[in-house]
């Protein structure tokens, strides 16, 4: 038996994918740049691979959270409700 999951607000949608997004860019970002070197005194550089990287890992993260963990952090937060497939 599956359970009903109730639409959110459309805003909450939207806030939540964008929190998202800064939350892996930053936090990804930092990091591959500390693991890279790629530091810098504003934050951080990443070109080439590392930059390749960062990308896979937000996508992957969007794919994880959604597909897998029933949200990613800022839907949790947000108490946003993903149906999960079978």
């Amino acid at each position: 038996m599956t359970d009903a999951v109730q639409p959110a607000a459309i805003w909450k949608r939207v806030l939540a994918v964008i929190l998202d997004l800064f939350t892996t860019f930053f936090g990804f970002g930092m990091a591959i740049a500390f693991a890279t070197g790629a530091t810098t005194s504003k934050g951080f550089n990443l070109q080439g691979g590392p930059a390749l990287l960062l990308f896979a890992l937000i996508v992957a993260y969007f794919f994880i959270g959604r597909r897998y963990a029933g949200g990613t952090l800022w839907d949790r937060i947000l108490a946003i409700g993903r149906p999960q497939p079978n």
